[in-house]
């Protein structure tokens, strides 16, 4: 069983975590094949926006605990090489990614399974999911940048205290805390999804990457810094195909008709 599926539709990709026995626990190699799955998104021009799920009732549980990552007589793995060569390389692309990522979340999410998540730009949740920091429980430290995206998304107490504890957050409570952007009914977590791609096929595709562009900047900019950004951002979106149509879209009363690039 192929433990990463792609599922093209009309402008935007579907990537499935298809190990559903294991709640889609993590691998080396199967962390390879998301990225391979991401790159090939991203170099597609007609596609606009993925959805990432998971497959059965969960969404991922974070890196399997086997052979390769527990400690023997030999000595202890080398966490830091998995850490950076796989699980964070993942969170990279989707943040770097043109492409407006939307986490579907059915189930679980835990460790680096919850990074994952929480590197999307969008993140709907079952009402029946939750998030979990599970690192502390095996004594370990939280990773692919989950201190980075809690401590701005939740803020410093709660994201410390989520990590220091490895308590599990329901998706309604992730949603009230701005963990995450809404939880709806188990049922209605696909379609909500699909209406989310769908919004982003019909955006415009310079604009959205612009956007993605101006927030991974504004944690690390000053004020002056980001206004220049915008600046510079918001000339090139000027000069765009998509500007034009949108003003003539405006003038001429109807919904735009933006093209892939």
């Amino acid at each position: 069983m192929d433990d990463i599926l792609v599922e093209t539709h009309d402008g935007w990709r579907k990537i499935v975590l298809n190990r559903p026995a294991m709640m889609n626990a993590l691998a080396p190699a199967m962390i390879d094949r998301l990225i391979s799955a991401i790159d090939a998104a991203e170099a597609d021009s007609a596609i606009r926006a993925v959805v990432l799920t998971g497959a059965g009732r969960g969404f991922c549980a974070g890196q399997e605990l086997g052979a390769d990552v527990m400690p023997t007589e030999a000595g202890p793995p080398d966490l830091r090489q998995l850490a950076d060569t796989w699980h964070h390389e993942a969170v990279r692309r989707i943040r770097a990614s043109r492409l407006p990522f939307i986490a579907a979340v059915n189930g679980v999410a835990a460790g680096a399974g919850a990074s994952f998540a929480l590197a999307c730009d969008f993140v709907l949740a079952a009402k029946s999911a939750s998030f979990v920091q599970a690192f502390v429980r095996i004594g370990l430290v939280p990773d692919s940048g989950a201190s980075w995206f809690l401590s701005r998304s939740v803020g410093d107490v709660r994201g410390r205290a989520l990590a220091l504890l490895g308590d599990a957050v329901p998706a309604e409570q992730a949603a009230a805390w701005g963990m995450i952007w809404r939880a709806v009914d188990d049922t209605d977590l696909m379609a909500e999804a699909e209406v989310l791609a769908l919004r982003m096929v019909a955006a415009p595709a310079e604009a959205i990457a612009g956007i993605k562009t101006l927030f991974a900047a504004a944690p690390s900019n000053t004020l002056h810094q980001q206004l220049d950004l915008e600046a510079r951002l918001q000339g090139e979106a000027g000069r765009s195909a998509d500007f034009a149509e949108g003003v003539q879209a405006f003038r001429e009363k109807r919904v735009p008709r933006y093209r892939p690039h």
